[in-house]
């Protein structure tokens, strides 16, 4: 193909095993898109071999990217592994052990609280040091700083050999001058260290977390700095001069001078291109509001989307560590396609995960000295996979997976396919568990959501997750396995600027409250200058955290600056509390922080609908191949996804080849092509389905189930308490009981019994509350 003249822009996703990369002509809309084997060692060389592949495929050269968008999980491995730099944190004297206390909460069930060991902070004590300095709650200055003790503190901790410096000062979020001026001190005495700032990286209250994030910050500072400089480098070096920037966790891009001040903001950036990826798919396909499903080889992805509009939390965890930061809310669970099951002696009932057999060895079917049954070896033995992935690059070893998943069988006294379909059937009652904590718990129906399905083995999955969860359609998109790549390039830029402003309804002056407003609304508009967004082309949004009064968690409210009405904030927020926990309060409210939202548009617009295909589905089918489902086998029409096109339709049992992932369309089910190439799976009108078997498989689905309502319940109550014992030490047992009191899930279940001896159960109702613990 001879070369041509376009506006490029490059899309990079770097996963553990592949790097996914996508191009896309701004004018035409047209996209290429390769995967090439990720080099862990040296990320960047993946991307820049990536991208050399592209222009090779596409004929263009490489000054016609203008644009390279990444998402990178560099930060996330450094954090997780602990391999980042070795961090000094400066604090006010008497709090250096906030890292320490931490929280209370331990992860249950009850044995946590005794064999839970603590992660050590990144931050060692010894590389602690506390500075003679006090700001009051409102930021006026109680103890002036010590110069003296500060310069002999940040002497001692250069002669420790740190590497990068967080600076934490308590309410340096209502005045930042002490953290400013230790910045400036450090910098006279050691120019080559990083310094991170709370009252830059979060400027809101709560000591412990914003400890915890500009110390993540300091961790990850100097390796992002390398990466980045590194990567940018390379893609020179290959004549590439575009714009470089880096995909924030919330879906956003920020330029590289951005990310290498606040990387604490890219920790969630792989998985936040999937969710933008998806939706621009949904968005395009007239599905605005949808579930996302990303499952890879270890772990599966979820979030959702209202409107278009990723839900963003700004409390998260990652590893061990809170996060608090504004982040896609992505749940992540270990079920992935190298899950492995297996059948513990002691109860005989079947688990899936969160062990991965991984990579290396990976499942049994493989081939490469894996033993252990995996999800991919179920789906191998019921159909559902070709023995050919990749395009035919990788082929699958029938026999080594039934005789993993034989093993299964024999344990539990089963036959080989019905071992095999309670594998998928463990598996998918553990995703179902994840969609339904960003979908029920937010007090969301499912079934009003679409299911965009993506990674390598969603579209594997999603049918059946559908029906478990009612959510139609499934849309699985027409390159599912670069889908975070597409985010990466899609994704618009976006940043926030917050204070804290804790002030009671009924005491609080609109006047100063619209003044604070305006200023973030300004360092907003500037910060959207400096990244070069036109004015045309932004938008700010303004929010107001509120809660109950002494309420732990907040919730956002939407404001504009013509006017705050407080009697309207108040009913939005009882609104969006009654939906996420079931009840009001008949409390004053209170505001907690305040936040400003730059946003660019996104360069790329909707994909434009394509014409019909010009053949017919005939054409598609490659072949035929039994399917195992629900207790019997079927015979399932193969089809090549490549030459599917808009108007074609295909009735369940089937099985959709392609490159980069499978998509099963289940008996009952039907999968149309869209206008913009997408497979929409939908319920055939007539189908009749019954899921019931008589296994013992469905002891373990149950009980899958019954945990996952528990963990919901958990939930609901940590985040709607007022008591500071059940908010952070997370110390609330609920349970699930029958009739008579015995317990289904959960703890302490032993008193029902005794209650309902004495008190008849005809005389409660929804809403009853027992005090089975009151001394009187």
């Amino acid at each position: 193909m001879t070369s041509r003249t376009a506006a490029l822009r490059v899309g990079i996703d770097i996963g553990g095993t592949f790097t996914d990369l996508l191009l896309v002509e701004e004018d035409t809309g047209k996209t290429h898109l390769t995967k090439v084997p990720s080099t862990p060692g040296e990320p960047e060389r993946a991307a820049r071999d990536g991208v050399e592949r592209l222009l090779a495929d596409s004929g263009h050269p490489p000054s016609a990217i203008n644009h390279v968008m990444h998402g990178t999980t560099v930060a996330t491995n450094a954090v997780l592994t602990g391999r980042g730099a070795l961090v000094g944190l400066l604090t006010t004297q008497g709090f250096e052990q906030v890292l320490h206390l931490a929280r209370g909460e331990t992860p249950g069930p009850l044995a946590g609280w005794v064999t839970m060991i603590k992660p050590e902070p990144l931050a060692a004590i010894e590389n602690t040091r506390g500075i003679p300095e006090r700001l009051a709650a409102e930021g006026d200055i109680v103890v002036p700083l010590d110069e003296q003790q500060a310069r002999a503190a940040i002497t001692e901790l250069i002669g420790n050999g740190v590497e990068s410096i967080a600076v934490s000062l308590l309410h340096a979020y209502a005045n930042p001058v002490h953290e400013r001026r230790l910045r400036e001190l450090v910098t006279e005495l050691a120019p080559h260290l990083d310094v991170s700032l709370s009252s830059d990286v979060l400027p809101e209250f709560r000591e412990y977390e914003r400890t915890n994030v500009v110390v993540m910050n300091a961790h990850v500072r100097p390796m992002m700095r390398a990466y980045v400089d590194r990567l940018g480098a390379d893609l020179k070096e290959a004549g590439i001069d575009g714009s470089l920037s880096i995909l924030r966790s919330d879906g956003g891009l920020m330029s590289v001078e951005a990310a290498t001040e606040k990387p604490v903001h890219t920790l969630f950036s792989g998985p936040a291109g999937g969710v933008a990826g998806a939706a621009r798919v949904a968005r395009a396909a007239g599905f605005p509001s949808f579930l996302s499903l990303d499952m890879g080889g270890t772990s599966t992805d979820v979030a959702l989307a209202l409107e278009g509009e990723p839900a963003i939390t700004r409390e998260t965890q990652l590893g061990q560590f809170p996060l608090k930061a504004p982040t896609i809310d992505v749940r992540s669970v270990g079920a992935g396609g190298g899950s492995i099951a297996h059948v513990p002696e002691a109860t005989g009932a079947l688990r899936v995960g969160p062990q991965s057999a991984g990579a290396d060895p990976g499942p049994a079917a493989y081939g490469r000295g894996g033993e252990e049954a995996t999800v991919t070896d179920a789906n191998l033995v019921l159909g559902y996979l070709p023995t050919q992935l990749l395009g035919g690059a990788m082929t699958l070893d029938v026999a080594h997976a039934r005789a993993a998943v034989g093993r299964v069988a024999e344990a539990m006294g089963l036959t080989l396919e019905e071992a095999a379909e309670g594998i998928i059937d463990v598996v998918n009652e553990s995703m179902v568990g994840a969609l339904r904590l960003v979908s029920v718990e937010k007090g969301h129906d499912p079934r009003e959501f679409a299911l965009v399905a993506f990674g390598g083995a969603g579209p594997l999955h999603a049918n059946a997750l559908a029906e478990l969860m009612g959510c139609f359609p499934v849309i699985v998109p027409r390159t599912p396995g670069v889908l975070c790549a597409l985010g990466d390039a899609c994704s618009p830029f976006r940043s926030e600027f917050a204070e804290t402003y804790i002030r009671r309804f009924d005491q609080l002056s609109t006047g100063e409250l619209h003044d604070r407003l305006r200023s973030l609304a300004t360092r907003a508009d500037a910060w959207l200058d400096q990244e070069g967004v036109t004015a045309s082309d932004r938008e700010i949004r303004l929010e107001l955290d509120v809660r109950y009064n002494k309420q732990g968690l907040e919730i956002p409210v939407t404001v504009t600056l013509d006017g705050v009405d407080l009697d309207r904030v108040t009913a939005e927020f009882a609104a969006q509390h009654e939906r996420e926990y079931g009840f009001q309060l008949d409390t004053v409210c209170e505001s907690v922080n305040l936040r400003a939202i730059a946003l660019g548009a996104s360069a790329l617009d909707d994909p434009p609908p394509r014409p019909g295909a010009e053949r017919s589905v005939g054409d598609a089918r490659i072949g035929t191949q039994p399917v195992y489902h629900g207790g019997g086998w079927h015979d399932a029409v193969l089809y090549d996804r490549d030459l599917l096109g808009p108007g074609h339709r295909l009735e369940g049992p089937a099985v959709v080849l392609q490159a980069d992932t499978t998509t099963l369309v289940l008996p009952g089910f039907a999968a149309d092509v869209d206008a913009y190439e997408n497979l929409v799976v939908t319920p055939l009108v007539d189908a009749q389905r019954d899921g019931s078997r008589d296994s013992p498989i469905v002891i373990d689905i149950v009980e899958n189930a019954l945990k996952n309502i528990r963990r919901e319940m958990d939930a609901v109550i940590f985040r709607a308490a007022s008591s500071t014992v059940i908010r952070e030490e997370h110390d609330s047992f609920p349970l699930l009981a029958d009739d008579q009191g015995r317990m289904l899930a959960g703890q302490f279940g032993w008193p029902l019994g005794e209650f309902f001896e004495r008190w008849p159960k005809e005389d409660l109702g929804p809403g009853d509350v027992l005090m089975m613990n009151d001394p009187y």
